[in-house]
């Protein structure tokens, strides 16, 4: 049996594994995405599901030329950029830290997977009430310390609502970024870093030509994930800030339309130019790790 033919069987064989993944996947997502790209494509209102007509492309004109659709995309993405970004640096630092010998590593682990484990939506809570303006213990702090003369209301002002929210959105992820970076160095050899003091190279030095190519494929798969969770955020913003359009992402403004204003077609159509932005955002992504982890051979 020739080696193309075994290539072939294995193919099949592949695609045969996967092929119940792949009706369950489009059944379970395929199915609402479809429909939900219909409906867009109509005039649905929430009370009259039963009697709707085609619009064909008239309800992403409406999308496109409304400036609050264009303000929650501008959220929406400078909140996922800051996010991940601030996410992506604390995590490669704790990830250091904790893979170091030391006393009491264990403890710090798991402690530190305590912010991520709560619900968003009790963190969202749970931080709404610390930033409060009259009771929140935030103002408190930074009162006694001199920082403030008075309390602010960090999330009802636009102009510390955003960074409020992307603060809390980085206490509670980077644990995730720092849990797969640190997985990723666990696996790296130590006989290299050896190698590396041997020659000389020091601290920064063997992160930037070793850690740091050797955890990228990791790392791009973190970064990935939290970039398709950031651009889809909703629970955080709503539960903190509610309908603001200082911080109204994507999926805020899709569900104002969709439940406050019922109208299913228009919401559709939010939520569709919502996964069209996603897709592209990820398709961007995929291609930039791509040509890094393609380049690092020739280097």
């Amino acid at each position: 049996m020739s080696g193309s033919t075994i290539a072939q069987q294995r193919t099949r064989a592949a695609w045969l594994f996967l092929l119940p993944v792949l009706v369950t996947i489009t059944a379970v997502a395929g199915w609402p995405l479809a429909r939900t790209i219909w409906f867009s494509l109509t005039d649905a209102r929430l009370d009259t599901l039963d009697d709707f007509g085609f619009v064909g492309l008239e309800n992403y004109g409406f999308l496109f030329s409304d400036p609050d659709w264009w303000i929650a995309v501008r959220n929406t993405l400078v909140f996922a950029g800051a996010s991940v970004t601030l996410e992506t640096l604390l995590g490669i630092v704790i990830a250091l830290v904790l893979n170091t010998r030391m006393r009491g590593r264990g403890l710090m682990r798991a402690a530190m997977l305590i912010p991520w484990a709560i619900p968003t939506v009790v963190s969202a809570q749970m931080w709404g009430w610390m930033l409060h303006d009259q009771y929140g213990v935030l103002n408190e702090i930074l009162l006694n310390l001199g920082l403030i003369a008075e309390p602010r209301a960090w999330t009802a002002n636009p102009a510390t609502a955003m960074a409020s929210v992307i603060a809390v959105d980085v206490w509670k992820t980077t644990p995730f970024m720092a849990l797969l970076v640190l997985a990723a160095l666990q696996l790296l050899p130590d006989e290299l870093y050896e190698a590396a003091e041997i020659d000389g190279l020091g601290p920064v030095g063997r992160f930037f030509r070793i850690t740091l190519p050797l955890i990228w494929p990791a790392l791009m798969v973190a970064v990935i994930f939290r970039t398709l969770d950031a651009l889809r955020v909703f629970d955080l913003m709503y539960v903190l800030t509610g309908n603001s359009r200082a911080t109204a992402s994507m999926s805020v403004y899709a569900r104002q339309q969709l439940v406050d204003f019922q109208d299913v077609g228009y919401g559709s159509a939010a939520a569709t130019g919502l996964f069209l932005v996603i897709a592209v955002v990820t398709a961007l992504f995929i291609t930039f790790g791509r040509v890094r982890l393609g380049a690092e051979p020739g280097r």
